[in-house]
């Protein structure tokens, strides 16, 4: 019997100087620099298209030779575990209607 193991591919939203930024990733991790995750293995839709989504193609020359990056757990927005790779993408963030956390975490003395 073959055994296939399908790669888990994490959706992170994150908010990056006023912009939701919604990247996939195959993998994250809680961080050893306090406050932070770590985000790598970066998977972009590769699927032809004729349209060009500007937003996607400026995820792509940015994370490009990007090994790791430490994303502050106060700007994550949400992640999810998805089945299905989506399109990466930059909006605005619209005030009414997402946030970053008010978070306040002190080391324990």
């Amino acid at each position: 019997y073959i055994l296939i193991v399908k790669q888990k591919i994490y959706k992170i939203k994150f908010i990056q100087v006023g912009e939701v930024y919604e990247i996939f990733a195959k993998n994250i991790y809680q961080s050893d620099l306090y406050g932070f995750i770590e985000v790598e293995g970066y998977v972009f839709d590769k699927s032809s298209k004729l349209v060009v989504d500007t937003s996607e193609e400026k995820l792509k020359s940015e994370f490009t030779d990007v090994k790791r990056t430490y994303v502050p757990i106060n700007s994550v927005v949400r992640i999810d575990e998805v089945t299905e790779l989506g399109k990466s993408r930059i909006s605005k963030a619209d005030p009414k209607n997402i946030a970053q956390f008010p978070l306040n975490i002190a080391p324990k003395k």
